[in-house]
């Protein structure tokens, strides 16, 4: 799974869902469904609405995203 290539996009927090899901506004105008990644889940990094973050989507399917980073 590793080898497959994963696209990473830049985007803004819009809304926070339950279950660790949020609403992101991505830098192109779309909006997607985002969810925390493990490692940002096991290191309880807190995520809020205006938050700008990175995240990874499959080509495959790009309304879906999973966040891997949180930009200061």
């Amino acid at each position: 799974m590793k080898d497959q290539k994963t696209i990473r996009r830049d985007g803004q927090v819009l809304e926070a869902l339950p279950n660790t899901t949020f609403k992101v506004k991505l830098e192109d105008g779309k909006d997607i469904l985002a969810f925390l990644s493990g490692k940002m889940r096991l290191h309880r990094i807190t995520i809020l609405p205006g938050d700008r973050v990175t995240m990874e989507m499959s080509p495959y399917d790009e309304s879906k995203g999973r966040i891997v980073y949180r930009l200061k």
